[in-house]
């Protein structure tokens, strides 16, 4: 699932885009692995690279965009359309999580 947003770091436009990719490593789990890009550059922004929950993924996002000063446009979102429907569902529920305050 990839997901943009347009936004600004330290005060310069920037496009920002979210890669999510779920795996199931097991029946009775998922994990996630996501890439935070700065146009087409990728950025470091995690202790781990898989993570037990989309939830947790996005909270680090945020961590990472409050340490670092970036900020993203919520109404810029845009979601590219080849996807799991059950990814959308999920980040929906989660992206909460992005915009704390």
């Amino acid at each position: 699932m990839v997901v943009q947003y347009q936004g600004e770091q330290h005060g310069n436009a920037a496009t920002f885009t979210i890669r999510i990719i779920g795996n199931n490593l097991s029946k009775s789990s998922s994990n996630y692995q996501i890439d935070l890009l700065v146009g087409d550059k990728k950025l470091p922004t995690f202790t781990t690279a898989i993570h037990q929950s989309l939830s947790n993924c996005l909270k680090e996002i945020y961590l990472f965009r409050k340490h670092n000063g970036i900020k993203f446009d919520a109404a810029s979102e845009k979601i590219a359309p080849l996807l799991v429907p059950y990814d959308l569902v999920l980040y929906n529920y989660n992206k909460g999580a992005l915009f704390m305050a």
